[in-house]
């Protein structure tokens, strides 16, 4: 680790992954050849993909969780660098590195085979600097590394940072405690209706709020977004932006992503739904994980372009 940046709006510790894609015209059966059409190489993963969001929309970002010293760690360190996300903190090990999958797409059906390699150490380390985590305005918290995750939210919580999480898993016996410590918690209705056992994503919503929480939001991709604000009587909805899709992956991470963006700058919560939502909206129309990913004028230009409702209070269904 080095110095600490002096100031900065998002700091992540969690997932990063490396995707190599391998593009033929149909994925074969056994025994069989395929020809490669071309082969490509992208950055992912939770953190990487929300930290590239919250970056491109202009906010100062930091990636402080475990890397390698391979190089599959040295091309995520890349790609997050030309982002301008700050890298100085990230903490090296021989034995960690980032998630790492071989994806083969078969492009006359929209196929893809993903084929993961065993996970390495990766995600937030319990040796994160206090010092960098109290700089920071926005701290992303996921499920990778939970230990550290809770250590880092705790120091947050203490310095009065506000803490947004990107979690959808929670295999890790210490999630539900982590979870705790999370005052804008953001999941997708799947894991929702697993934390909560709701068979709707509103009631999911009131089931995840709290006194000491400020919003608590479920994502239902197409659908829309459900949330509720410390002090609503009933949750709201943000319904989806209605554009042509071409791949939704990591459009979630995006959301957070542009969340917490939306959370620095000020913005009421309907106002940061409304901008996570079409920013995710924007990446679903471009190929790709991050290439995807648009800029702050281009979300701005698409809303003020955009006919979409504003968020709708619960019953409201002429307008939802």
């Amino acid at each position: 680790m080095r110095a600490a940046p002096a100031s900065l709006d998002v700091l992540g510790l969690g997932a990063v992954a490396v995707d190599d894609l391998i593009y033929v015209d149909v994925y074969p059966g056994p025994d069989a050849k395929a020809r490669v059409l071309r082969q490509e190489r992208h950055c992912g993963g939770l953190a990487g993909t929300a930290l590239v969001a919250a970056a491109r929309l202009g906010a100062r970002c930091a990636y402080a969780g475990l890397m390698g010293t391979d190089e599959l760690s040295a091309f995520a360190l890349a790609c997050l660098e030309r982002e301008g996300i700050d890298v100085s903190a990230v903490e090296r090990r021989q034995l960690a590195g980032p998630g790492h999958s071989h994806i083969v797409v078969g492009q006359q059906h929209g196929t893809r085979n993903i084929f993961s390699y065993e996970p390495r150490l990766c995600g937030a380390s319990p040796r994160t600097p206090a010092a960098l985590i109290r700089c920071c305005r926005v701290l992303l918290v996921d499920h990778l590394g939970v230990p550290g995750m809770i250590r880092a939210a705790r120091i947050a919580r203490r310095a009065g940072i506000a803490v947004v999480s990107d979690v959808e898993s929670d295999r890790h016996p210490e999630t539900r405690q982590l979870l705790d410590l999370v005052d804008h918690l953001i999941v997708s209705q799947e894991f929702a209706a697993r934390l909560t056992g709701a068979a709707s994503a509103q009631e999911a919503v009131r089931k995840l709020m709290r006194p000491d929480r400020e919003v608590a939001a479920v994502t239902c991709g197409a659908k829309g977004c459900w949330f509720l604000a410390r002090g609503w009587s009933a949750p709201r909805r943000q319904p989806a932006f209605r554009v042509e899709v071409m791949d939704t992956t990591g459009c979630g991470d995006v959301f957070h992503g542009a969340y917490a963006f939306g959370l620095v700058k000020g913005m009421p919560v309907e106002e940061r739904m409304r901008l996570a939502s079409a920013t995710a909206a924007l990446k679903a129309t471009r190929p790709g994980g991050q290439a995807g990913i648009p800029s702050l004028s281009r979300v701005r230009r698409f809303l003020s372009l955009s006919v979409s409702p504003r968020a709708c209070r619960a019953g409201d269904r002429q307008r939802c």
